[in-house]
């Protein structure tokens, strides 16, 4: 069938084919987010904090004050909302991601596409995912910054749980309220587009290297060697916008916009105020990644 006339991409979402690489991308985001809240959870909050309160950024420290004032639990404040975000975002992402991919190909998975095809079907799945997600992601921010309500009196701030959260945002934010943080979060699918984008052309280049089709299984240590390069690679270059997304989702929100935020930031705490929360951030997603892509991998290949 000529590309002409195939059905557009979408009308394909839900094939078996897909469905498979949907479930894959679902089960590694949860299962890497239940292993790794803690590290995400600090990342969420060495990220909001802009050095006017004086809090420690040495991860050691900051778990033994988390668990000094909010218990053990404390360490897994936000883990419903962000085990659902993680699921659902790498589920969609796969899902889509295979979808515009496939369409690509030809529906021949043998067909190498070129870095930039591989960037174009990241992109449109990354789009749509954050449109999908961004709520949730504003839901589990919050919950995760609880501690920092000013007014532990004040109900509109102070959330039970998720569902509790969804509500009161919409209630007194708005429907706004729930995409807070969405233009920054651009910035996300321009990360997963280079991620999956270096990620693909490692695998390709390296099945041509053995002479095998592109499309032939690899080693698991291969998959998490390459995950972990592809993660280097997008993090270095884009991590900015996750700490501009968390003060922008932040309740305590004191900035206009993404770039009133991105100037105030720079300007008093210099550059790497774009930078905070890295350590537990790449401490984070190594694992994380390489979790995600290695149970995708086994569960589309077996």
């Amino acid at each position: 069938m000529s590309n002409s006339s195939r059905p557009p991409a979408l009308l394909n979402l839900f094939g078996p084919v897909q469905f498979r690489h949907m479930v894959a991308g679902m089960s590694g985001g949860v299962v890497s987010t239940l292993i790794l809240h803690p590290l995400d959870l600090l990342k969420i909050r060495f990220a909001v904090d802009d050095g006017t309160a004086g809090k420690s950024n040495h991860i050691g420290q900051a778990v033994k004050n988390i668990v000094r004032s909010e218990g053990l639990s404390g360490l897994y404040r936000g883990v419903v909302p962000n085990t659902v975000t993680a699921g659902s975002a790498w589920g969609s992402y796969f899902l889509f991601y295979q979808t515009f991919k496939s369409h690509l190909q030809g529906g021949q998975g043998h067909v190498q596409l070129a870095p930039t095809e591989h960037l174009v079907a990241a992109s449109q799945a990354g789009l749509l995912t954050l449109v999908l997600t961004n709520p949730i992601t504003v839901v589990k921010t919050r919950l995760c910054l609880q501690q920092k309500s000013k007014d532990l009196y004040d109900k509109s701030k102070n959330y039970k749980g998720m569902g509790d959260a969804f509500h009161k945002i919409v209630k007194n934010e708005g429907l706004g309220g729930l995409y807070k943080g969405f233009v920054p979060g651009l910035f996300g699918v321009i990360h997963g587009a280079i991620q999956f984008m270096a990620y693909e052309d490692l695998k390709n280049r390296y099945n041509i290297y053995r002479g095998k089709p592109i499309d032939s299984p690899l080693s698991p240590s291969t998959y998490l060697m390459f995950a972990a390069i592809s993660k280097v690679i997008a993090a270095v270059t884009t991590y900015p916008y996750q700490v501009v997304r968390a003060r922008l989702q932040d309740t305590d929100c004191k900035y206009s916009g993404s770039w009133d935020c991105l100037k105030r930031t720079v300007k008093h705490e210099g550059v790497g105020g774009l930078y905070k929360g890295l350590t537990p951030y790449m401490v984070h997603v190594m694992p994380n990644i390489c979790l995600v892509f290695l149970i995708y991998e086994y569960m589309v290949n077996t």
